[in-house]
C-alpha cells in the first residue's frame, strides 16, 4: 500500500491560510490599499498567480536578475533592493531562529529549549515572539529555524535546532513558523537538508555519504511536517555537501522539497553557500546571498547562452513574487525600522516561561524543591552563575537581549531577605575570560613603554611582511573597524604580539587564552597554550610558575578565519585560589547550587561531550564539601556527568535566555513544576554515540559516512541495547503521575485513515504539575525500521488527584516507510504495536494494530 505524495498546494489555498492567520490589523491595511494604475497588481483582489504573471509580463532580464541575488547597504542580514517603476518593494532578511539578532530585541531561550517543552502552544508562543520583533524591526524574512537534526551532541548548532528527531523537529518546528508567519514575516526554514556538523563546512570535504531512505525518513521527514503543516514561505539551501553535490545545487534535494513536498516558496543560499551559477539555478536554487557572485551578471550571461532557460529565471522570480504577495508586501512594504526597540515586558516573560518549561529535571534525591522555610543559606557557584552567565550561543543565532538577569540575581531575589545567598566564582567555565593581564606588566620588543608589539597580517598564517605593526597595551579584542589596524581584513588575518611579561610576584599563575578562531601562547619560549584551531569562542588555560620581578619572554599568536574576531590574554595572580573560595563557601551553607557550562556556535564542532577546563573536577570539589549540592548545566547538548552519583540534584537548563536567574529561581524552589522532557540522548561517554567513527565524524579523506543510516538518536542505543546516562523523552518532575487505560479506536489501518490512541493520565502526587504522554510506534520487522520511534506527544496539566483523558492520532503516513525502489512511501503487512509512556524506555502501556496486505 502507497501513501500518496504530499500534494503541491494551491496558491489560492496558501494565502487563505496565512491570511486567516494574520492579525486583524494587518488584514485591514491590507485592504485599503489604495489602486496604482502603472502597477494595476496593486490593491488588486485578483488570484495571486494572476498578479505574478502581470508583473512577470512587465519585467526585463536586468528587472529579474536584480530580484534573485542580494546587495549590499543594508542594516539586515540579507537585502534585495525594490524595483520602484513595477513597485516591487525592497526585501529584508534577518537572523532570528532564537530572536532577532538586532538591537533591543528579546534573547528567547535556545532552540533545544523549546523543544524540550513538547509543546507546540508554546513553539507558537516563542515564533510570536519573533515575528512580532521582526514587524517591529522592519523584517521581511526571518531566517529562522534551524529545524536540522542533532545527529551529534558535538555539533556547534546543536542549540539552535531542535531535536534528534524527525516528528518532534517538525512539530516544534511548525508550531514556530506559524508564531512567526502570524505576524505577517515570512520564516525561512533552515538548512535545507543534510546539515549536521561544522567541521568542514562549506567545502568538498564535508561530502556526506547517505542513502536515499535515510534521507527521506530521518534528514528531510521535518521539513515535510513543516512544509505540510506551516507553509513556510522560503528555506535556506545549507553549506552541506550531499552524495558528491553541494546542497544548493543539488537537484536530487530541491526535488524532493519543491516536487516531493509541494513546496511552492523560494530558496534561497546560506551565506556564501553558492558554488555554481547554472548548476545552482538549473537545481532548484531561487536566491542567492549575501551578493551577486553567481546570480548577477553570471547568471544573466548563461539566460543569454542559454545555459539556464528564460522559464527557469521567471519560475525563481514567480516564487519571490508569489510570497511577497502572499504576505501583502505589496501593498504595504514594510518600514525600515531597524533601531526601533522591539522587545517587551510581555515578550520577556514569554522568554522566561518556555524556559521555565523546557528545562529538565535530571536527578533528584530529595533536596529540590528548595524549601525556603527552613533554609538558612544557599551558595551559588560556577562562571556561569554570576556576570559570566552562558544565556545563548554564538554565530548567527546570538541575540544580545536587552538584559540578562543572572542566576544569582534570580535565586538571591526569590530567596528574599530570610536566606543568606552568597557568590563564588569557582572557577571558569567554558568561554569566560581571566581579566586581562594589565600592560604595567608588559613590554614591548623594542624594550620602551608598556604593552606587546602587535604584528598584524592579511592572511591567517602570519606569513609574509605584516600589513600594519603596533603596541597594544593588552591583548584583549573584540576586533571591528574602529580598533583594527589600517590594512588589516575584516577576515582571515592573524597577529603576533611579542615582548616580555614581568610577574609582580612568585608563585604558580593561571593564564586564560580565550579566541575566536585560533590562539598560543608562549611564555619564554615554551608554548604552554595551544588553542589552535577554527572555533566559537573559548578559553583555555595553564599554570606557569614565575619569579617576582624576573622578566620572561612572552608571544600570543592568532588567527581569525571567519565571523567573530575576539582574543583575550588574561590570568589569575598566584594567590588567587578561586576554587578554595568556593569550596568554603558551599561548606558554610545548607544548598550548594553549582552552575557549569559549554559554549556552542556555528562554525565549530565541539571536541567531545566533557565539560571543559576544570568544571568537573569543580563540581566534585563542592560535593564534596556539601551533600546538598544541585547542579544546572547551561549547555547546547549533552554532556558527560562524571560526578553525578556525588550530587543530589541536576537540571539542564540549556540556554535559557535573558531571563536566566529568575527561570531557575522558580523551578529550584518550585514555584514552577518542571516538566521538560530531553529532545536528545544524553550517552554515559562517546563511545556510545550513533556517529562514533572517524569515518561518521567528521569523515575521512573528505567523506563523512552518515553509515548508521536510520539508527539516529535513541534509534541507535534502542537497537544496540545501549543503556544512555539519561534517554530521550525523558524529564522528571515533582509529583508523579500515572498512566493507564490506553485504547485504540481500531484494530487496522488502511491508507488514507488514521486511528485514535486514547489514554488516562493522572496525577498521583501532591503538586500540580504537567506530564508529556509520548507515543510510540513499532513495526513489522519487514519493515526494516528501528525500534519503537516517537509518532504522537501531548503535554497535560492536572492538579493533585485528578485524571483526564488525553487522545492521540495515528495516521498511515505515521506508519508508513520510504521506498526508494518505488520513490514513494509504503505501508508494510503486519502487525504494528503502539506504546505509551514517558520516555522512550519508559514505555508501560502498549496494544497493536494490524496492516492488511
Amino acid at each position: 500500500m502507497h501513501r500518496p505524495t504530499r500534494p503541491r498546494i494551491a496558491l489560492a489555498t496558501a494565502f487563505t491560510l496565512v491570511a486567516a492567520a494574520l492579525p486583524a490589523a494587518t488584514l485591514a491595511s491590507s485592504a485599503q490599499a489604495a489602486p496604482n494604475p502603472d502597477c494595476p497588481w496593486i490593491g488588486s483582489h485578483a488570484p495571486i498567480d494572476s498578479r505574478v504573471q502581470q508583473v512577470l509580463a512587465r519585467m526585463s532580464l536586468d528587472d529579474e536578475i536584480a530580484m534573485v541575488h542580494g546587495a549590499g547597504g543594508s542594516a539586515y542580514t540579507g537585502y534585495v533592493p525594490g524595483n520602484d517603476a513595477l513597485c516591487i518593494p525592497a526585501l529584508k532578511l534577518q537572523d532570528g531562529p532564537t530572536g532577532v539578532r538586532m538591537a533591543d530585541t528579546t534573547q528567547l531561550p535556545s532552540a533545544t529549549t523549546l523543544a524540550a517543552t513538547f509543546d507546540q502552544r508554546a513553539a507558537r508562543r516563542y515564533g510570536s515572539v519573533v515575528g512580532a520583533e521582526d514587524r517591529t524591526k522592519g523584517v521581511d524574512v526571518d531566517l529562522g529555524p534551524t529545524v536540522n537534526i542533532v545527529r551529534d551532541p558535538r555539533w556547534g548548532r546543536s542549540f539552535e535546532s531542535y531535536s534528534e528527531d524527525p516528528y518532534l523537529t517538525g512539530k516544534i518546528g511548525a508550531g514556530d513558523i506559524e508564531g512567526i508567519q502570524s505576524h505577517g514575516v515570512m520564516a525561512q526554514v533552515k538548512h535545507w537538508a543534510v546539515y549536521n556538523q561544522e567541521t568542514h563546512r562549506n567545502t568538498a570535504n564535508d561530502d556526506v555519504q547517505i542513502d536515499d531512505r535515510s534521507v527521506h525518513e530521518i534528514y528531510a521527514a521535518a521539513f515535510g511536517t513543516i512544509v505540510d503543516e506551516a507553509k513556510p514561505s522560503s528555506a535556506m539551501c545549507s553549506y552541506s555537501v550531499v552524495n558528491g553535490s553541494f546542497a544548493c545545487e543539488n537537484a536530487y534535494l530541491n526535488q524532493i522539497l519543491k516536487q516531493d513536498f509541494g513546496f511552492d516558496g523560494f530558496i534561497t543560499s546560506d551565506w556564501g553557500g553558492t558554488h555554481s551559477t547554472a548548476g545552482s539555478a538549473n537545481a532548484g536554487m531561487d536566491m542567492e546571498m549575501p551578493g551577486s557572485t553567481y546570480f548577477g551578471a553570471a547568471l544573466k550571461q548563461a539566460v543569454t547562452d542559454g545555459q539556464v532557460p528564460r522559464s527557469r529565471l521567471d519560475d525563481m522570480v514567480g516564487r519571490i513574487l508569489r510570497q511577497e504577495f502572499r504576505f501583502g508586501l505589496f501593498d504595504h512594504p514594510s518600514a525600515d525600522t531597524p533601531t526601533a526597540p522591539a522587545s517587551t515586558d510581555k515578550h520577556v516573560a514569554t522568554a522566561r516561561q518556555i524556559s521555565e518549561d523546557g528545562t529538565v529535571l535530571l536527578k533528584n534525591d530529595g533536596v529540590l524543591p528548595l524549601n525556603d522555610k527552613k533554609l538558612g543559606s544557599i551558595a551559588v557557584i560556577g562562571d556561569g552563575a554570576g556576570p559570566d552567565t552562558m544565556t545563548a550561543g554564538g554565530g548567527s543565532a546570538k541575540v544580545a537581549g536587552t538584559g540578562t538577569v543572572t542566576p544569582y540575581e534570580g535565586i538571591k531575589a526569590r530567596a528574599g531577605s530570610g536566606i543568606d545567598v552568597r557568590y563564588a566564582q569557582g572557577n571558569l567555565g567554558s568561554s569566560g575570560k581571566l581579566p586581562a593581564v594589565d600592560s604595567r606588566y608588559l613590554t614591548p620588543a623594542d624594550g620602551s613603554g608598556h604593552g606587546l608589539t602587535g604584528a598584524y597580517y592579511d592572511n591567517t598564517t602570519m606569513s609574509g611582511d605584516p600589513v600594519a605593526t603596533r603596541t597594544d597595551p593588552q591583548v584583549s579584542f573584540t576586533f571591528g573597524d574602529a580598533n583594527r589596524p589600517a590594512g588589516v581584513p575584516a577576515n582571515n588575518f592573524s597577529t603576533r604580539w611579542t615582548g616580555t611579561l614581568t610577574p609582580p610576584q612568585t608563585g604558580s599563575y593561571t593564564f586564560g587564552l580565550t579566541s575566536d578562531d585560533g590562539s598560543r601562547l608562549l611564555i619564554d619560549g615554551k608554548q604552554v597554550i595551544d588553542n589552535w584551531r577554527n572555533q566559537a569562542e573559548h578559553t583555555e588555560t595553564a599554570q606557569v610558575t614565575l619569579t617576582a620581578n624576573k622578566p620572561v619572554s612572552i608571544e600570543v599568536d592568532y588567527y581569525q578565519a571567519a565571523g567573530d574576531a575576539v582574543v583575550n590574554l588574561g590570568w589569575t595572580l598566584p594567590d588567587s585560589d578561586p576554587l578554595a573560595q568556593a569550596v568554603q563557601v558551599a561548606k558554610d551553607s545548607d544548598v550548594a547550587v553549582v552552575y557549569a557550562n559549554d559554549y556552542e556556535s556555528e562554525g565549530s564542532d565541539l571536541k567531545d561531550i566533557d565539560l571543559p577546563g576544570t568544571q568537573n573536577a569543580m563540581i566534585a570539589a563542592i560535593a564534596d564539601a556539601n551533600p546538598n549540592t544541585i547542579v544546572v548545566l547551561n549547555t547546547g547538548s549533552a554532556v558527560t556527568m562524571p560526578w553525578l552519583s556525588k550530587v543530589k540534584g541536576v537540571f539542564e537548563a540549556w540556554y535559557p535566555g535573558q531571563d536566566a536567574g529568575n527561570a531557575i529561581a522558580a523551578l529550584l524552589f518550585g514555584d514552577t513544576n518542571p516538566s521538560g522532557k530531553l529532545p536528545v540522548t544524553f550517552p554515559t561517554s562517546l563511545d556510545q554515540v550513533p556517529a562514533s567513527t572517524a569515518a561518521q565524524w567528521p569523515g575521512v579523506d573528505g567523506k563523512v559516512s552518515y553509515s548508521e543510516g536510520l539508527r539516529v538518536g535513541y534509534r541507535w542505543y534502542d537497537s544496540q541495547g545501549l543503556t544512555p546516562a539519561f534517554p530521550f523523552g525523558y524529564g522528571l518532575s515533582y509529583t508523579s503521575f500515572r498512566l493507564s487505560g490506553l485504547h485504540l479506536s481500531g484494530h487496522t489501518l488502511e491508507a488514507h485513515r488514521r486511528l485514535t490512541a486514547s489514554v488516562s493520565v493522572t496525577n498521583t502526587g501532591h503538586r500540580s504539575g504537567d506530564q508529556v504522554v509520548q507515543l510510540y510506534l513499532s513495526d513489522p520487522k519487514a519493515a526494516g525500521e528501528p525500534s519503537a520511534q516517537l509518532k504522537g506527544f501531548a503535554k497535560v496539566s492536572l492538579r493533585p488527584g485528578r485524571t483526564r483523558r488525553v487522545t492521540l492520532h495515528l495516521t498511515a503516513a505515521d506508519a508508513s516507510v520510504w521506498s526508494s525502489d518505488a520513490h514513494a512511501w509504503q505501508l508494510t503487512p503486519g502487525t504494528y504495536t503502539v506504546h505509551v509512556g514517558d520516555s522512550s524506555t519508559h514505555l508501560p502501556l502498549s496494544t497493536t494494530f494490524t496492516v492488511r496486505d
